[in-house]
């Protein structure tokens, strides 16, 4: 019996420290020996969101002890870890560079190949932790960063069919919570305060949701959400707000969704419909039920990662590096920290003032 790989991964894009090792069975199913995820939300509360100098420092600080931690608790010794997979990008730099110099000198320590890892292909993989998915699959990926739809080919193969023009939709949960006097991180609170509420209380906009494809805007709405809650005097509205807000976003991701599979079916014409929803958004229990009853209405297989693998962490990663490591696709120790760092190399990018869609 050949042994089977044993991977680190390391994660340190952004505000949490964190690593893992994972294996796979025999019939070469992902097995998750340990998951360590380190939160900043200490750190970073008082001052409303991340602040990179000091989640640069908390990284440091716990790097050594979590990857520890994560060896010790998969039960496995250093010296039988196979290859190191790290983080190497998009993500705020100063924290990249911790866990992708961590993973370097700990791979070159054991001679072990080194797996530049990109955070974004963790998101897309991570439901292989839990489910089998085979490729083509189209992918929503909707974070704290991101939002974006992906024609997923294979391992590394990424079409971009749609994106956000301004906010990432995890971006707009955390800046209307702010906005609700909801402590940091507020986004996941959303959910909570909108069971609540009334979702019919406020008419929001919806950016360009009758033009540019399954492209998403969401800073329109932000600044509806910045206005109406200046004149908000009672919980009660507080939790209707909350509630039209949810309600709102939900509209946009169905009909834009539905753009979404039209474009896939046409790029790739798959023989089994496979839809992806990944990244700490697709933990919203209400918008997973939507997207899981529009996939049975559109003949989709709606597949997700476990909540708890949905926002940033190592298991992912590890994932990534399993892949890889199986086709040898391994990297030199001076590969760079690379702040942005598109799936699709090829899309345009669509930020800023002035985009044309």
């Amino acid at each position: 019996m050949s042994k089977k790989p044993l991977i680190l991964g390391i994660e340190t894009s952004c505000d949490e420290t964190a690593a893992s090792i994972i294996t796979e069975s025999e019939q070469g199913k992902p097995i998750i020996l340990s998951n360590v995820v380190s939160s900043q939300v200490n750190v970073h509360k008082e001052f409303g969101g991340v602040v990179p100098e000091l989640a640069a420092r908390s990284h440091i600080e716990k790097i050594d002890w979590i990857v520890q931690k994560a060896i010790n608790d998969s039960g496995a010794k250093i010296n039988e870890i196979d290859a190191i997979a790290s983080t190497a990008g998009p993500g705020l730099i100063v924290c990249l560079s911790v866990g992708l110099s961590f993973g370097k000198a700990f791979s070159a320590s054991l001679n072990k190949p080194f797996i530049a890892v990109n955070h974004l292909e963790g998101h897309a993989l991570s439901p292989k932790l839990n489910s089998k998915l085979d490729y083509p699959y189209l992918l929503l990926l909707i974070s704290g960063g991101h939002s974006q739809y992906l024609s997923v080919k294979n391992l590394g193969k990424y079409k971009r069919l749609g994106t956000t023009i301004d906010d990432a939709i995890g971006e707009a949960f955390d800046k209307t919570a702010k906005l609700l006097g909801i402590e940091f991180p507020g986004g996941p609170q959303i959910e909570i305060l909108a069971k609540k509420g009334d979702s019919n209380r406020y008419n929001l906009p919806k950016p360009i949701f009758n033009k540019g494809g399954c492209n998403l805007s969401f800073a329109g709405l932000k600044t509806a959400i910045l206005k109406i809650s200046k004149d908000i005097k009672t919980d009660q509205e507080k939790f209707d707000l909350a509630a039209s807000f949810q309600k709102t976003i939900i509209e946009i991701l169905y009909k834009k969704t539905k753009i979404a599979f039209v474009e896939f079916e046409k790029l790739v014409k798959p023989k089994e419909k496979k839809f992806v929803v990944a990244g700490g958004v697709a933990a919203n229990k209400e918008i997973r039920n939507m997207l899981n009853n529009l996939c049975i209405k559109e003949s989709y297989e709606p597949i997700f990662p476990l909540i708890d693998i949905c926002g940033d962490n190592a298991a992912m990663i590890a994932m990534v590096g399993l892949e890889k490591f199986k086709l040898k696709q391994f990297n030199n120790l001076n590969y760079p920290a690379k702040p942005r760092w598109p799936l699709d190399q090829d899309a345009k990018f669509l930020k800023g003032a002035g985009v044309k869609l």
